[in-house]
């Protein structure tokens, strides 16, 4: 029986060996399949069936062939150990069995097999050999749809005679013994296996269609909900079900033995061929990814045949299953199949080879089915030609709509209508509950499931929060909607809502305990559990975006909240939303020390992001963002020549491409191309920003009172009018920042996936949510402020302003210093956690939920430490007595703690009376909960100040002195750059802080400290072979963008994004990015060396390309000198002829010091090397590096 994870590990590394095989095939237009490949892309581009590149595209189906042959094989495997051949005749001629391997003697008898094979067909290789296999399965009735000849790649997509080598003798490794590695006997012929290989084998398959499959305990589930009842209501006679995003078969397989079962029941006396035939009728698929019908035909032949009691495919006639390839949303039509009324030629949508949809008549034509089934794919759409194609077709697809609002629509559209007395289809299906809470699901909700959709009716039966349930594979969070097609015929919708997340991830999953209680009570109003409660919920409820699924007396709490309301957020600010939205982050945004490095320090300003918005205050390290707006926010001029056009010139068309509001360009608006997508100008708001993170576990809100940062999509601000006072900001900063305030929010905006317990689930807190929180007719001004003041006194401890001032002061005791800092940080940190509960209980009387002031407003005491809160000291009580554990104290540095500690008096007993409110008030308990109270959560002052002392010693070492002589720029090997630095006092001070030793060796701790902070100068060092690829890609935009400033006009190319595996190395990936920008502090000159020093050789990231090409020239007489190989040359004027393009741009001007133009200098430099190597640039800039020999180093020779 096959290992399914060991067969899993194996094929994946097989897949990148044909897909590489593969690839190179796509490309050449003189391969057949690389030409039709070609003609289908531009067939695609044409219909508006695609907006991808073609390398993106190309991608796709090379994923798609790969995967093919392996899928293939793999069938043909299972049938060669299971005996499902035998027998087999083509044409009505029997044939020798065995193809590949087997057990026993198979192996031996698939090898004479082949050579008998050989020698009635010597032109032939072991890809047509391997075809001739397929064959034999697609001669069977039941196995023709398997390897369909009309539409699998193994018959178009050419691989190597090698490759199809390899691939046989992979599947005939044997282990120690002799014995098959891959063995499929299995009297059970189980395929679950599949599943596994549908879901992982193929990263990129994995991404782009979402693959996921339906955990069996969640199927059952979804069934019992609609193929049981609606056998009840239709009948098993002609009753239809349809999956239309079908994966790779689960729903499907788990309809398919109910059905059969169902048929046993009421037909003991049929034909066991007739019963799976008549249940095989009933079963419709549909799925754009081609290998994952494949697998779900294959599964399916395999149920089908165990039901009949054959052990063969031989003889058994064609199953009667629905299954096609192809776009469930766009159908047959090229739209919602009932939404578009096309005809003639354009009519239909434009088909790839391998789908199969139209040979499916019908399979999508709407109101058909009596019950509709699945788990569509949660992603939005990245293909821009089809984003547009769903928004067309489908109502719901609005805003920046998931897929799982069209696929809503689409499968109540295939229910059976009900009316006039015809019963109505019922729908199930697992989908992402984003809807609930995003922009997008606000159409979904009020218009579709409200009933204004008249075509479509809905009748939602159940809404069930699985939220809080582990369901393995979906990271994000779901629910389960079930309906029926017909207008509601109740006011109410059995609702099952969460109240607590799985605790830990459970054995067994079925068995989980939020999934146990969702099973065993779904139809149980009234039941209040631990982990969920269920009730009748009005329906009015569901017809109102967002929703809230929230039990355990939430909505009790939230109605008092909402009550207490005099007005809402948006009544007393002039706007909340995003700061800006740069619309490339990855082209404009820079780590802070970029701009200095290259002279652009004006030019850029502070990016505030979600993530750095913590605890009343934004973190000290951070990135900034290219400002290209004047004092007055207006669209400034970019100087020709100057640093900025020279840093961004390269992304010019890039961004001009980029989509504006009305879908066109920015240069088809005339825009400038390196303006920001969007920027309010806020001319009559308060200078003021309250600042918060858009996603987070708990509310932050910092008060911005310089006006100077700005704050992107990730880090929403809210802005109040001009006229608004400091009592204003603050007391907003106060409210918003209590337990109350996270409480209400959790309640209404998306949650995350949940990993770990219910206080570590993250939540969106998005700006159309946030306006409508309820204001309270007192805010916490004076508290707010208080909270101000300690967060600004709390970051004039941090470790980079400690450090800032002993460099500025010129202090030598800096060790000293900073333990004095982590004294008192930790001091006022205390005295903010003090606060923050004085708050929380301050705002329960504002909002009514306690009666009485349970603040402490003697002067006695003012700070306390985490693990001390009334609620902590409740909690450690509960899991001391052998209550639920928890993860809370150990992952925020607190120690539990069962009484209380030696307070004064009066403090003592203002914590003991809020913890009695606590156990006997369940409106206080509830949000006295660790989901709603503040974290504190902050990083280790030792990592802190471990990365502010780094940051510190690599700023000294960007020292443009460091990097220049009286020749010009020059690079340095870290052993000359230790020598340099070496005398001086600051850094020796700070690597003695770093590294805790009074006397560091200097050139180690550099060595060590440099290793990551440079990438290589070339583009085949830093870059894989599919990287330097891409890079080609980029040159030839920036010749075309060179030949339009010239004065052509021209359409210049686009070029594709890099990725992680694109790069040498992950570090070299992190400072480059998707679009290869050098944001790094130092340049690498791997191979170059000195007299007698070891260390690698360094350069500045901070020269232009004059500097950088001459610091490089200076090295071929140094270079020379020590022995320089002819391959390390070639690699040196590679480097050079990668610059000589920008020098000619940008450094064509005459240099007195040259007596010709940089350009000129470096193009001479250029050409005498070349002469040396009797080379030409051609053959220089194909350089690679060689392939690292296996525990010895590289060596000049």
């Amino acid at each position: 029986m096959i290992q399914s994870a060991a067969l899993l590990k194996d094929l994946k590394a097989q897949l990148k060996l044909v897909q590489a095989d593969l690839r190179a095939r796509a490309d050449d237009q003189a391969d057949r399949w690389g030409a039709r490949l070609h003609e289908e892309y531009a067939e695609a581009r044409k219909r508006e069936r695609t907006g991808h590149s073609w390398v993106v595209w190309r991608d796709n189906e090379v994923d798609q062939a790969a995967v093919a042959w392996l899928i293939a094989t793999t069938f043909v495997r299972f049938c060669e150990d299971n005996d499902l051949l035998n027998g087999a005749r083509i044409i009505g001629q029997p044939v020798p069995i065995g193809w590949i391997a087997g057990p026993g003697d198979r192996t031996a008898r698939a090898e004479e097999n082949l050579t008998a094979y050989f020698r009635a067909n010597p032109t032939h290789n072991r890809r047509d050999w391997l075809r001739q296999a397929f064959r034999v399965l697609a001669a069977q009735p039941a196995g023709k749809a398997l390897v369909d000849e009309q539409h699998n790649p193994v018959w178009t997509a050419d691989i190597s005679a090698e490759r199809a080598s390899a691939l046989i003798e992979f599947w005939r490794q044997t282990d120690g013994s002799g014995e098959l590695v891959r063995d499929f006997t299995d009297p059970d012929l189980d395929t679950r296996f599949l599943g596994d290989l549908y879901q992982d084998l193929s990263d990129h398959a994995r991404k782009t269609y979402a693959l996921l499959q339906t955990p069996f305990f969640v199927e059952e589930f979804i069934l019992d909900q609609t193929l049981t009842p609606a056998l009840a209501e239709f009948g098993l006679n002609g009753i239809k079900l349809i999956d239309p995003t079908c994966g790779s078969g689960h729903f499907l397989l788990g309809a398919f033995q109910r059905l059969v079962d169902q048929w046993q029941t009421e037909a003991p006396a049929l034909d066991a061929k007739e019963r799976v035939r008549r249940a095989m009728d009933s079963i419709h698929g549909v799925d754009l990814n081609p290998f994952a019908i494949a697998i779900a035909r294959f599964r399916l032949t395999v149920a089908g045949l165990l039901a009949t009691g054959e052990r063969s495919l031989v003889g058994v006639p064609n199953l009667g299953f629905h299954l096609a390839i192809g776009d469930s949303l766009l159908g047959e039509f090229g739209g919602a199949p009932e939404a578009l009324q096309f005809e003639g030629e354009g009519a239909a949508t434009y088909f790839y080879d391998g789908e199969d949809l139209k040979e499916y008549a019908g399979i999508l034509k709407p109101g058909q089915y009596h019950v509709v089934v699945g788990n569509p794919p949660y992603i939005t759409v990245k293909d821009k030609a089809l984003n547009a194609l769903y928004r067309m077709s489908y109502k719901t697809a609005a805003g920046k709509y998931a897929l799982s609002a069209p696929f809503m629509e689409l499968f109540f559209r295939l229910a059976v209508r009900g009316e006039q007395g015809q019963g109505a289809g019922f729908v199930g299906q697992i989908t992402a509950n984003s809807f609930m809470k995003r922009e997008f699901g606000k159409k979904l909700v009020e218009e579709f499931f409200a009933g204004h959709h008249l075509g479509n009716p809905v009748d939602l039966s159940s809404v069930i929060d699985t939220s809080g349930a582990y369901i393995p594979g979906h990271g994000t969070p779901t629910v389960i909607i079930v309906g029926r097609r017909r207008r509601p015929v109740s006011d109410h919708v059995r609702a099952v809502l969460g109240v607590r997340g799985e605790p830990g991830q459970p054995n067994d999953p079925a068995y989980g305990l939020v999934w146990t209680e969702i099973a065993e009570h779904a139809n149980d109003p009234g039941f209040v559990g631990t982990y969920v409660s269920v009730v009748d919920a009005e329906r009015a409820t569901f017809d109102v975006h967002p929703w809230s699924l929230t039990g355990g007396g939430a909505g009790a709490v939230m109605d008092l909240i909402n009550g207490e309301a005099v007005a809402r957020l948006s009544d007393r600010v002039f706007r909340i939303g995003f700061g800006c939205v740069i619309g490339s982050d990855d082209s404009f945004v820079m780590p802070r020390s970029f701009s200095e490095r290259h002279g652009l320090g004006s030019s850029f300003r502070r990016l505030i992001v979600g993530d750095e918005v913590r605890d009343f205050s934004v973190d000290d390290d951070g990135e900034a963002a290219f400002y290209p707006y004047d004092d007055e926010r207006a669209i400034r001029r970019i100087d020709s020549g100057s640093h900025e056009l020279r840093w961004m010139w390269p992304q010019r068309d890039r961004l001009w491409r980029r989509p504006t509001f009305s879908k066109r360009t920015y240069r088809a608006e005339g825009r400038a191309w390196y303006e920001w997508h969007q920027f309010p100008k806020d001319v009559r708001a308060h200078k003021y920003v309250l600042g918060l993170a858009f996603v987070a576990t708990h509310n932050h809100f910092t008060l911005d009172r310089s006006g100077a940062a700005v704050y992107n999509k990730t880090a929403p601000m809210i802005k109040l009018p001009a006229t608004a006072t400091d009592a204003d900001h603050l007391g907003l900063l106060g409210v918003l920042s209590s337990s109350t305030a996270c409480f209400w929010l959790r309640n209404m905006c998306l949650g995350k996936p949940l990993q770990g317990e219910e206080w570590q689930r993250r939540y969106e807190f998005d700006s159309t949510k946030l306006s409508q929180f309820p204001l309270p007719s007192i805010l916490p001004a004076e508290r707010g402020a208080r909270l101000e003041s300690l967060a600004l006194e709390l970051s004039s401890y941090s470790p980079k302003n400690v450090i800032d001032t002993a460099i500025s002061e010129g202090a030598q005791d800096l060790r000293a210093r900073l333990r004095d800092a982590e004294r008192a940080w930790n001091q006022v940190r205390s005295r903010l956690v003090f606060e923050q509960e004085e708050l929380d209980w301050q705002t329960y009387a504002c909002y009514g939920l306690v009666d009485r002031d349970l603040t402490y407003s003697a002067a006695e005491h003012d700070s306390i430490s985490l693990g001390q809160r009334a609620f902590e000291v409740l909690m450690a009580r509960d899991v001391a007595r052998g209550g639920e554990s928890t993860a809370w104290f150990e992952r925020h540095g607190s120690t539990a703690i069962t009484e209380l500690p030696k307070w004064p008096v009066s403090y003592r007993a203002v914590v003991e009376e809020r913890m009695r409110v606590i156990e006997s008030h369940p409106m206080v308990r509830l949000l006295e909960r660790p989901e709603y109270k503040r974290r504190w959560m902050s990083s280790p002052w030792s990592a802190r100040a471990d990365a502010a002392l780094r940051s510190a010693i690599l700023d000294l070492l960007e020292r443009p002195a460091l990097w220049i002589d009286t020749h010009g720029p020059v690079a340095r090997s870290v052993g000359e750059l230790s020598d340099l630095v070496r005398a001086e006092p600051t850094l020796p001070m700070l690597l003695a802080a770093w590294t805790g030793d009074t006397e560091p060796d200097i050139g180690a701790t550099l060595s060590a400290l440099l290793k990551s902070e440079a990438v290589p100068y070339l583009a085949p060092l830093r870059l894989t072979e599919s990287g330097v690829e891409k890079f080609r890609a980029w040159q030839q935009v920036w010749a075309e963008q060179r030949r339009e400033d010239a004065g052509e006009s021209l359409d210049v190319s686009s070029a594709p994004f890099y990725a992680k595996p694109d790069f040498r190395s992950a570090d070299y990936w992190t400072w480059r990015g998707k679009l290869d920008m050098a944001k790094e502090r130092f340049v690498l000159f791997p191979g170059l060396g000195r007299e007698g020093d070891s260390s690698v050789v360094l350069g500045w990231a901070g020269w232009d390309h004059k500097e950088q090409a001459l610091a490089l020239a200076r090295e071929f007489p140094m270079q020379d000198a020590l022995g320089a190989s002819n391959d390390l040359l070639s690699q040196m004027v590679a480097g050079l002829v990668e610059l000589e393009p920008w020098l000619h741009q940008w450094h064509s001007e005459m240099d007195a010091s040259f007596g010709v133009s940089p350009a000129e200098a470096i193009s001479g430099v250029i050409d005498q090397q070349l002469g040396r190597l009797e080379a030409t640039r051609e053959e220089v800039t194909s350089w690679e590096p060689p392939a690292p020999t296996p525990g010895r180093r590289a060596k000049n020779s």
